[in-house]
Parts: C-alpha cells; sequence; structure tokens
C-alpha cells in the first residue's frame, strides 16, 4: 500500500523560508518521477516543479530561484524548500510521487 505523508507546513512572515517533506512508502521511490502542486483558495490546482528519476528539474515561473525541489532516495523523501515566500504562495501544498498524491500541507505566509 502506498502512503505519501507530508510535514513542514505552517506560518511564517513574508520573505522567510520553510521546509515541506513528503515521506514515501510502498512504492519504488528512485524510479519514480516526483512532483509540487499547490492549490489557494478559489483557484485551481497549480502545478510547481518535476523532478525526474535521473535529478533534473522543472519549475514553474511563479517559484523559479526561490524553490528547491530535491529528493534522497535513502530516506525515500521528496523535499520543497521555499524561501522568499510571498504572501501569494499561500495555498495547500501536495506532493506528488508517480502517480500517488500526498493528502495536502497548509503554507500560509502572513504580509
Amino acid at each position: 500500500q502506498v502512503q505519501l505523508v507530508e510535514s513542514g507546513g505552517g506560518s511564517v512572515e513574508a520573505g522567510g523560508s520553510l521546509k515541506l517533506s513528503c515521506v514515501a512508502s510502498g512504492l519504488v521511490f528512485s524510479r519514480c518521477g516526483m512532483n509540487w502542486f499547490r492549490q489557494a483558495p478559489g483557484r485551481e490546482r497549480e502545478w510547481l516543479s518535476n523532478l525526474n528519476p535521473d535529478g533534473t528539474t522543472l519549475y514553474a515561473d511563479a517559484v523559479k530561484g526561490r524553490f528547491t525541489n530535491y529528493r534522497d532516495d535513502i530516506k525515500n523523501t521528496l523535499y520543497l524548500e521555499m524561501k522568499s515566500l510571498k504572501w501569494e504562495d499561500t495555498a495547500l501544498y501536495y506532493c506528488k510521487i508517480c502517480m500517488h498524491w500526498g493528502e495536502g500541507i497548509q503554507v500560509t505566509i502572513s504580509s
């Protein structure tokens, strides 16, 4: 049974940093494509970043240069390190590993 457990969300002031974690079990972690998404109230889910099994990454323009998507294959953990956070980064953040979704974790940025 595949399980993804997210942690690291919370509330910070604008300009601050947070690091989200997504711990996976029940799948071959190192062979999976890995993505982060977010959904703000009243808006559609938004893709943020892709990390391929070969280590290449892609980022949406909205987060490029501020967010870093990386993984630890020994810990079966995907990370999203977020810096220079803005009010508009407030959303529910989701990891997606292979075809499986995390439950979502709230990130709130105060201005």
